[in-house]
This record gives structure tokens, sequence and C-alpha cells, in this order.
């Protein structure tokens, strides 16, 4: 009986070997304790071979359990799989390693950054301004990332003035297309009509900029776009819902304090193709429009430089790049958005300082360009790939904050002969100033000028240049603009060679309260932008004596020389800008309607 006992045991082990959801195994005895001297009866041989059977079906529960997966393991398997998908249909981007993390943060922000600087950079979007009068500027209410804003800004105007008709196109252009600059010889005035750009215009105009800048930074190869995850996948998928609210909701408690936090919000997405990379921005402006946009473009252009690029481009990669105690832009950031590299200086190419060292400056030639009030100052020196851009526009900085200058009339940037003339001797000059910009030469480099130059100088105007050791830029101009034609210099007996007037706009992001512009019925004050337009006079001789005499020509039309006609005497108004304005057109005078512009 306790035989068959057995055998019904044996027949149930092997029966439940079979199933696909095994009981708990009963542990069977090793096999080595099995085997032993004692085992000699034959009901210890019997108990033997059941132990061996018991564990050969244990061993064959495991192994389908294996091949035969539970329905609550396919149906997790199933459930990864639709996962994946569904991050693939909506793109929600890539996490930054913890390491690069903490590189991009202390790189933007340093170690010891304080709270307030962080809520500056964490509430500053990219978005238009509400007041139809500057309609087709960004505001900004934040001080920091003026920087940011006033480069995008500069290229949106790019776009809404010189290439209004590309703006109706679904594909982008691709970047280097846009690079052609309008020939001199067919001028082109755009409309000074700003408050006719449609929302959708200047939003287009907005995500071509973006995508250009980033195509820059990437060496025009690649584009990283930087979003948040807690909004990516709410935006891909809001049909029908209010994207700017759905935005606004889901960033009401987010903050953005360590490099920790970065990693944790930050999702990134890597873009070949200026087509995809457009389409990607185009269905992110939202995220870009809420109160981080402007922190995250400047991390999508480092990253699209990359990181080890940009550390690289500087000449101190220790330091912030939002430098203490204000939070503001550097340099290096600006020329980031404006060149595609972070380099620190503003003029043009390497300064070679001996022994292997170099400064940095701007590699080539730009869209849009840059001025600064700090050169008038004679802090530095900008070169002529920022001074004198493919297109009419610049930022302008100042001691603390950035604005834009423009023009409507391409025909602003072209040269007539006393300027070429002035240009090509100038760039003879700085090629040989190893001063950083302070505008003075050795007397060594000086005659190399010359002969560059084809200058003929009479001995007494050589020997009075030369007699303290260095030249300087300005006495050295105006021997030039009294030496005759025929000697290389720039005499001219008519007076009126080199006459230019024209138009310039100044754009200031910063918000305003305005009570004059309240709304009806409304109690709080409008909050606008400042645009001033500058009729800009630069004489075809200017001397202090000229100056302070404070004559300038204003006449009826811009954009042309002056023929005599039509034309009317007027006092000089002062500003900084007016200062920014004469490091680009020496001499030039400038007269505005209303308050002064405002470079800070």
């Amino acid at each position: 009986m306790s035989d068959q006992q057995e055998e019904e045991d044996l027949r149930m082990a092997l029966r439940m070997s079979m199933q696909n959801f095994p009981p708990e195994p009963k542990r069977s005895k090793p096999r080595e304790a099995a085997i032993s001297p004692a085992m000699t009866t034959p009901e210890d041989s019997r108990r033997f071979q059941r132990e061996l059977m018991a564990t050969a079906a244990e061993k064959r529960m495991v192994a389908a359990a294996k091949s035969a997966p539970s329905k609550n393991a396919r149906s997790r398997d199933l459930g990864i799989k639709e996962a994946e998908t569904k991050s693939k249909e909506t793109n929600l981007g890539n996490e930054l390693s913890e390491e690069e993390a903490y590189h991009l943060f202390s790189m933007v922000f340093g170690s010891g950054v304080s709270k307030d600087i962080l809520v500056q950079w964490s509430n500053q979007g990219i978005r238009f301004s509400p007041d139809p009068e500057t309609s087709m500027g960004l505001v900004q209410h934040e001080g920091g990332p003026c920087g940011v804003l006033a480069t995008i800004q500069a290229f949106v105007l790019k776009h809404l003035l010189f290439f209004p008709e590309e703006l109706g196109k679904v594909a982008a252009n691709i970047p280097h297309k846009l690079n052609s600059r309008r020939s001199s010889k067919s001028q082109y005035v755009a409309s000074n009509n700003f408050s006719a750009f449609t929302e959708d215009a200047k939003t287009r105009a907005l995500v071509k900029s973006m995508s250009e800048i980033l195509f820059l930074c990437g060496n025009n190869k690649r584009a990283v776009i930087a979003t948040l995850s807690a909004l990516s996948d709410r935006i891909e998928g809001s049909e029908g819902s209010p994207k700017d609210m759905i935005s606004a909701h889901a960033l009401e408690d987010l903050s953005i304090e360590s490099a920790s936090d970065l990693q944790k919000v930050l999702r990134v997405d890597t873009f070949t193709s200026p087509t995809n990379a457009f389409k990607r921005l185009e269905a992110m402006i939202p995220i870009f429009q809420g109160r981080m946009g402007a922190l995250l473009f400047l991390i999508s252009a480092l990253l699209s430089r990359g990181l080890d690029c940009v550390q690289a481009d500087r000449d101190d990669p220790s330091l912030p790049l939002v430098t203490a105690p204000f939070g503001h832009a550097s340099q290096e950031i600006v020329n980031l958005l404006l060149c595609g590299q972070a380099v620190p200086n503003v003029f043009d190419g390497r300064m070679d300082l001996g022994g292997g060292m170099f400064l940095k400056g701007i590699p080539t030639s730009v869209e849009v360009g840059f001025l600064t009030l700090l050169e008038s100052l004679n802090f530095c020196k900008v070169g002529q790939n920022l001074k004198c851009p493919k297109w009419p526009i610049w930022v302008v900085g100042s001691e603390s904050h950035y604005t834009v200058l423009f023009a409507l009339d391409t025909a602003v940037q072209d040269e007539n002969e006393l300027e070429e003339r002035e240009s090509q001797i100038r760039k003879a000059f700085d090629a040989q100033d190893q001063s950083g910009g302070g505008g003075f030469i050795s007397v060594e480099a000086f005659h190399q000028v010359l002969r560059e130059t084809s200058i003929q100088l009479p001995s007494d105007k050589l020997d009075s240049l030369c007699s303290s050791g260095f030249i300087v830029w300005s006495e050295f101009w105006q021997v030039i603009l009294d030496l005759d034609r025929n000697l290389g210099g720039l005499k001219d007996s008519t007076g009126q060679m080199g006459r230019k007037i024209f138009d310039l706009y100044h754009f200031n992001g910063i918000a305003k309260s305005d009570l004059n512009g309240s709304q009806p019925g409304g109690e709080s004050p409008v909050q606008r932008p400042r645009l001033t337009k500058l009729r800009v006079s630069v004489p075809p001789r200017w001397t202090p004596e000229e100056f302070m005499a404070d004559v300038a020509v204003l006449p009826g039309t811009a954009g042309s020389e002056s023929s005599g006609k039509d034309t009317e005497v007027a006092k000089p108004q002062h500003a900084p800008l007016a200062d920014c304005i004469r490091t680009r057109w020496p001499r030039a005078v400038c007269n505005w309607i209303g308050e002064p512009p405002s470079i800070v």
C-alpha cells in the first residue's frame, strides 16, 4: 500500500511539473546527502529514485516558467513596448546624464549663484509685445536674459523685414540658403508698418530665427532643442486645447535651483534636418513662450554648440556665462548666438599675444551685427565683422543691457568712395594694432600701413605723427582727410563727398509702464517696450569744431545723399545711443522726436 502511495506521489509530481503555474516546490535533499553508505535497503533505493525524479520535476517546472511567461509578465512586457512606442511618437526627448547636467548648470550659473538670478532666468519667456506699436518686438520683464532676447529679436527683424515672402511657407529654409545678402545694386526698403504683421507671421519669424541660430551654433550640421519633461507630452497631445494655458499651469510649481533639478526636468532632442527642427520648434513654441523660454533657448544653443566646444571657445572657462551680481548675459552668450562660437571678444579673428597665446574674436562675417557703448569709451574695439553685418540690424550693448538698432533700407550699409577708402585704411591700421583696440600702433607698424595703402605722406606730416613713438588713429585720420587724393588721401574740394542721411530705429524690449496707454475702463497701465525713430546725418567732413557748432543737415528724404535742396539746420541731440552709432558711422549726428532712446 505504501508503494502504491509513493508511485501516486511521483505521478502527481510529474503532472505538476507540466503546469504553467507551479506551486511552491518541495525542496529535496541534496544529492550528496542522499548518496551515503547507509543507503543499503530497497526502501532507501526507492526513496533515492523518488528524490531524483522530484528534482528533475522541479527543473522542468522552472524551465517551463521561463519558456512560457505568465499572463502578468506578458502584459507587463506589452505595456513597456507600448510606452516605448508612445515615447517615440510624442518625441519626449532624452535626459541629460548627471555629469552633463552638472557641467551645464555650472557653466551657465557657476557654483555660488543666487536665488534672485535663478528667478530672473526662470521667469522670462520669448513673447511678442501686446502693444500694437511695438508688436513686432519681444517684451522683456526680467533684467538678466536681455542678451538672449535681443539677439533673437535681431534675427526676427531680419525675417520680418527682409524675408516677408518666406513666412507663409510651411517648410523651414535651410539656414545657409538665407545667408545670401540681397545685392546692394537692387536696393531693398522694408515697410515701416510694424503693426501690420500678423500673429502667424511673427510666430513663423520667431521659429525660423530660433532654428537658424541653433543650426549656426551647431556649425550648420545639427540643432539641439531643449524642452521640459512636464510639458512636452502635454503640448504634443493638446489638440483643441489652449497650449499657452496648459504650459502656464504645468509651470506653476516648477523651479530650477540646482543641477539635479535641471536633470530631472530637462529633455533634449538632436536634429540634423532643418525642416524637422522647424516643425519641432513650431510644436513646442508654447514652451518657449512660457516663463522658462529664454533659459531653455540658451541651453539649446549651448548644447547645439557642444559644452566642450563652448569651453574651448572661451578665454576663461572658469567664469560662469551668466555674470554676477546682476545675472546679465555675458558677451560670450551674445557672440555664441550671433556667430555660433562663444568667443569673449568683439574684434575680428584672433589676437596673437606671443608665446603661443591668443585672444579669440569673431571669426567670420555675420547675419546681424553688434555695437557697444564700451567702444565709445575706449574699452574695446568692435571689428568689421560685427560692425558691417549682412543685414542692417545690430544688437546694442551697454554696461548692463542689450537692445536692438535697425534700418529698413539696405543702402545704409553701402559705402561711398570716402567710406570704402576709410575702411581700407582702417582695416590695415587695425591689423597692426596690438593694443587690444586702443587705437594706436608703433612707428614700425605705421610704415607698414603706409606701404599697404599706398599713402605718401610729406616728410613734415610723417615726422609729426611719429614724434611720440606711436601713432593714434584719430590724428592719422585727420592727416588723411587733409591729404590730396593723388597722394592717397581724401581731400575733397567740393566738400560733398561722403554725405549720408538715413533713418534708424531703436527697440528696447524692457516693458515700461505707460499711464496714457491704459485700456478703456482699465485701471492698470499698459506695459510696453520702447521704439524710437532716429534721423542720422553723416557729414562729409567732421571736426570737433563743426560738431560743437551744432550743425546737422537733415534732408526731406532718407537713404540718399543730400543734393543741397530741401534741407534744414537742426541741433544734434545727445544720448548714449548716439555715441554707439558714431562707432559705426564716425561724425554722425542724430535727432529724434520725444524721449531720448534708452539703452539701459
